[in-house]
């Protein structure tokens, strides 16, 4: 059996000659070109379908050139423990938090904290992380939105982690730059298992409706703590408050998604020369 792991809607993998598609598996997770090097060359174009596919699911395909519909067996190489999904429940005096994430889920977010602004910005992380991320938090926000806002980030983070473990064959670097009309935020992170954060964010206004701005630092330093991720964040331009935070959890979700995604080449090993990531 051939196995590949096929990580971004632009992946292109070329099976060996002898190779023929009824006799490989795959594990697909977006949109998907096949290129086999068989002497014919089809080119075959997968859908977009959810994932992780279920054993033995069969997917419909077409092969560009002749217009030739047929069926290709796709089967998960996946067991329901290698799925990368984090559930985090946490319940203080101050807060009921409870986080589920799904590293390879399609983008969606259902987000109700109590913090509307904040769910927009969870949104984003979904969106252009293409992760799924479910929140529902109560906290003493008849107080402020600190301790909701940090709890929640606890919560992400420690979700994250779970759904890593041992971040075999992932990129483990991220590096974005996002702008937002007249703002421009970069972003650096490392799933090093090492928590850091450095933030140069100049935000000109106190709030964002009613949303605390120094709370986006704090966010992000919670997420950092409990995930052990080592991630930079810089302004590189910006003077409207909503453009700069937006810009910078746009940044983190893109930075993210490249982390978190495969490399072939890696062939399933852990991205460290010291061959393991840890808190160390």
């Amino acid at each position: 059996m051939c196995t590949a792991i096929l990580p971004s809607a632009s992946a292109v993998f070329n099976l060996p000659r002898s190779r023929s598609p009824q006799n490989c598996r795959f594990t697909v997770s977006s949109d998907v070109h096949l290129a086999f090097s068989n002497g014919t060359s089809p080119l075959l174009t997968f859908r977009r379908l959810p994932s992780p596919l279920s054993i033995n699911q069969t997917i419909r395909c077409s092969r560009r050139g002749d217009e030739i519909n047929g069926a290709l067996p796709v089967t998960s190489t996946e067991s329901s423990e290698d799925r990368r999904i984090g559930e985090v429940k946490r319940v203080t005096k101050e807060t009921n938090v409870h986080v589920m994430l799904n590293l390879d889920g399609s983008g969606i977010a259902d987000c109700i904290t109590g913090i509307p602004f904040l769910d927009h910005m969870l949104d984003q992380i979904a969106s252009h992380g293409i992760l799924d991320i479910f929140v529902r938090a109560s906290g003493d926000i008849h107080i402020d939105d600190h301790h909701t806002n940090e709890d929640i980030a606890l919560a992400i983070g420690t979700a994250l982690l779970q759904a890593l473990g041992d971040r075999k064959g992932i990129n483990r670097f991220g590096h974005f730059a996002a702008p937002l009309d007249e703002a421009a935020v970069e972003v650096i992170l490392d799933l090093s298992g090492r928590p850091h954060l450095s933030c140069d964010l100049q935000i000109p206004t106190e709030r964002v409706g009613t949303y605390d701005t120094q709370l986006v630092e704090h966010f992000f330093q919670s997420l950092a703590n409990t995930s052990g991720m080592t991630l930079h964040i810089q302004q590189r331009a910006g003077k409207n408050s909503h453009h700069i935070i937006e810009a910078t959890f746009k940044a983190f979700a893109r930075a993210l998604r490249q982390a978190l995604d495969y490399d072939i080449r890696r062939c399933g090993t852990i991205p460290s020369s010291k061959g393991v990531l840890s808190r160390s």
